[in-house]
């Protein structure tokens, strides 16, 4: 699965239309990844969202994607 963007250019999982700063959030509200997956987004997994931690560290200057692994 890649990362994507929708038509305000935030970024996505792709075919989810969910924002990745949503599940950012919700990680920076101490929810644990099993909560959001449970509660919020059963469509992601525990690698998704730990991928998109270690993307989310990283700066970014230009759209990027990033691949995924597929649940």
């Amino acid at each position: 699965m890649l990362l994507g963007r929708n038509l305000l250019w935030k970024t996505t999982f792709k075919g989810a239309r969910i924002l990745v700063s949503d599940v950012i959030e919700l990680l920076a509200a101490n929810l644990s990844i099993e909560e959001i997956i449970r509660d919020y987004y059963p469509s992601l997994n525990e690698d998704m969202i730990k991928e998109v931690l270690g993307w989310a560290a990283k700066p970014h200057r230009e759209p990027s994607r990033l691949r995924l692994m597929k649940p």
